[in-house]
């Protein structure tokens, strides 16, 4: 696997970012096994991956195994920088719903040998990055094949973020509203043609803060006829449970071979 951090100016931001990428190669070390790193001629599949609300775009890798869990699957992995802006377009602040959902998979498909074709890509995260990845796939279902959250945000109406310095919730939304808006994701899921949705994986812990909105979101994709894959299981808001977690999302994901 070729691990590369990058940096780079995006337009949407108006400054530079950062970016980890993840690229399988036929090379490989001891204990590992290299892998076709062609993609049978039409790039390799990607995975968005996501970090949450105080991490950045290295954790996944300090937290979690996920270089050796990519290689074992021969999948690129892009995590990306997004501060703690809830993948949101700042209301006081920068464009980043903008930047991951336009300028970033462009940049990515112009840089690096990735398939652009929607079976190919896929995205998921944690907490935070469990509601962007949701954002995405509810608003862009025509991208992606699937779509996974891991102890996600999923319902940010009911979500209390007043222990949060910085008047996050000000800085990020101001007065604006969240319901029938693009971070409405239950709301998007209400209005969503079942059919068209991506695959979507959800894993929770029962001891998680989050729990509730998760269990109402597996209420709300029943209700509405949505193949939604959920785990509900033993566990809190942790890196052991999201390691746990990836390695169970990057065996669901359906890849070509």
């Amino acid at each position: 696997m070729i691990r590369m951090r990058t940096d780079f100016f995006a337009e949407s931001l108006g400054m530079g970012t950062s970016m980890v990428v993840l690229m399988p190669q036929a090379a490989a070390g001891i204990g590992m096994q290299g892998v076709d790193a062609t993609g049978s001629g039409r790039g390799v599949p990607v995975l968005y991956l996501l970090h949450g609300l105080s991490d950045d775009c290295t954790i996944w890798e300090r937290r979690t195994s996920i270089e050796r869990y990519a290689t074992e699957k021969g999948i690129a992995v892009v995590m990306p920088e997004v501060r703690r802006s809830f993948y949101a377009d700042e209301a006081v602040g920068e464009k980043y719903w903008t930047f991951i959902a336009e300028e970033l998979p462009q940049l990515v498909a112009s840089t690096f040998h990735v398939s652009t074709s929607r079976e190919d890509t896929f995205v998921a995260g944690l907490s935070m990055g469990g509601f962007g990845a949701f954002k995405l796939a509810l608003n862009h279902p025509e991208r992606f094949a699937a779509a996974a959250s891991l102890s996600g945000v999923l319902d940010l109406l009911s979500l209390d973020l007043s222990e949060h310095e910085g008047s996050l919730r000000e800085r990020i939304w101001a007065d604006r509203p969240v319901e029938g808006t693009a971070d409405d994701l239950l709301g998007l899921l209400r209005a969503a043609d079942p059919a068209a949705l991506p695959a979507l994986f959800l894993d929770c812990g029962t001891e998680d803060f989050l729990f509730a909105q998760n269990r109402r979101f597996v209420e709300v994709a029943e209700e509405q006829g949505v193949d939604l894959a959920a785990r509900l299981r033993a566990g809190a808001h942790t890196w052991d449970f999201w390691d746990q977690g990836i390695q169970d999302v990057l065996d669901w994901l359906p890849l070509r071979g």
